[in-house]
């Protein structure tokens, strides 16, 4: 099952889906520019192999919905990320916020 809503954050509005798998889901929140997202992301494969294409993202481990993504602690963020101010240790909310 994959669902898809859009959120908005302080007036400014994203796409959060969910994709139920076997024994675990899937969590992202995005934008056009850039997303967060649950464990599944590999920020170390987009720093290394994929650095060229400056991806805007960053990941929050040990979540299980969309309101504990928005309102976790980013784990780790892209190289690209942190360029535009997004660090690791800020909520997931605030995070998407620069990304606008």
């Amino acid at each position: 099952m994959i669902t898809l809503e859009p959120i908005v954050i302080e007036g400014k509005t994203f796409n959060a889906t969910t994709v139920a798998l076997p024994k675990t889901t899937l969590l992202v929140v995005s934008n056009d520019k850039g997303y967060i997202m649950c464990g599944a992301l590999d920020v170390g494969l987009l720093n290394d192999k994929l650095k060229d294409r400056n991806i805007l993202a960053g990941r929050a481990t040990g979540v299980k919905t969309i309101d504990q993504l928005l309102e976790a602690s980013l784990e780790s963020v892209t190289l690209y990320a942190e360029q535009k101010g997004i660090v690791a240790g800020m909520k997931g909310k605030d995070a998407l916020l620069k990304m606008v």
